[in-house]
């Protein structure tokens, strides 16, 4: 089992790798604010396996807060854009 977590753990960094090419080249900022949530869906998935692998239930807070914090931007991001539109 804690090899399947780990070649999950490398998938989920890999996909972080790919959206910071997407960061650093997205034309728009639309896509830029996706690429911004992977990396919290990742980091939080990323934190799951590693309080399952590591025995460590304080992680599943951090992973908690991690995910109200990808929220919260999401919807500033969100506010800023419709009032550039207006």
């Amino acid at each position: 089992m804690s090899t399947f977590l780990g070649f999950v753990l490398v998938v989920l960094l890999l996909s972080v790798l790919a959206g910071l090419y997407r960061v650093f080249r997205g034309p728009a900022p639309a896509e830029r604010m996706l690429a911004a949530q992977l990396f919290g869906t990742c980091a939080v998935a990323i934190l799951l396996i590693l309080s399952r692998l590591m025995g460590m239930p304080a992680l599943l807070d951090v992973a908690m807060v991690f995910a109200l914090l990808a929220a919260v931007t999401l919807v500033a991001f969100v506010v800023l854009a419709s009032r550039r539109i207006d």
